[in-house]
């Protein structure tokens, strides 16, 4: 499955400049927050696959105006074609604001979807604003990561955990691993390839069949 991710800088070469087709081989799309909502609900129009996103901490406006045909994955385990993708938006809280968590914070949020993930049998994708603790941070409170974060990649295992916050046209990196787990940096747009864990399909074809039963 090809995957455009998206966060924080709008691309140019994909809406200023769009052209009918650019999108069409992408089977979704998913940002990782900071992002104009009218460009969100563009892409959804011109890309016609589901775009999924989380909170970045300057998207106060989508609180009134939210993308329009867009869904939001907030503290949420959603499974599309057999992917698992789980959301936690949002940065570390450095004033009073919305999506702004300190790490007791997220570490109950994460501790609340426990269920949720134990159901599904894991999670092959994390979409995040900001990356794990440890990875790009910097000297400010606004720019660093969650420890249960990691604490999450060391239960679970996801084979990606996608976030943006950390431009890199400000000396970033791309991507890094940790512990298989490929984060990247989903900064203006990148392309992924994922596929489902082998036996998530089986295991909701089966919860499928039971419900028939019934």
């Amino acid at each position: 499955m090809k995957i455009l991710i998206l966060s924080d800088n709008e691309d140019p070469y994909l809406w200023d400049y769009y052209t009918k087709g650019r999108l069409d081989e992408y089977d979704l799309i998913l940002s990782a927050g900071d992002l104009k909502a009218e460009y969100l609900s563009f892409l959804v129009t011109m890309a016609h696959v589901p775009v999924f996103y989380v909170h970045g901490n300057h998207d106060t406006d989508y609180e009134k105006n939210p993308p329009e045909g867009c869904d939001c994955i907030e503290d949420r385990l959603v499974v599309y074609k057999g992917l698992r993708i789980l959301g936690l938006g949002g940065c570390a809280k450095y004033k009073e604001a919305a999506f702004q968590y300190t790490e007791r914070e997220m570490k109950k949020r994460i501790r609340r979807l426990f269920w949720k993930l134990r159901k599904a049998g894991g999670v092959d994708i994390v979409l995040s604003h900001v990356p794990p603790k440890g990875f790009e941070d910097m000297t400010d409170y606004a720019h660093r990561g969650f420890a249960s974060f990691l604490t999450l990649i060391d239960k679970w295992h996801p084979s990606f955990w996608i976030h943006g916050h950390t431009h890199l046209n400000y000396g970033a990196s791309r991507a890094h691993e940790y512990h298989g787990t490929q984060i990247i940096n989903a900064w203006q747009k990148y392309v992924i390839e994922a596929e489902p864990d082998q036996g998530t399909e089986q295991i909701y074809q089966k919860k499928r069949l039971d419900k028939m039963r019934i």
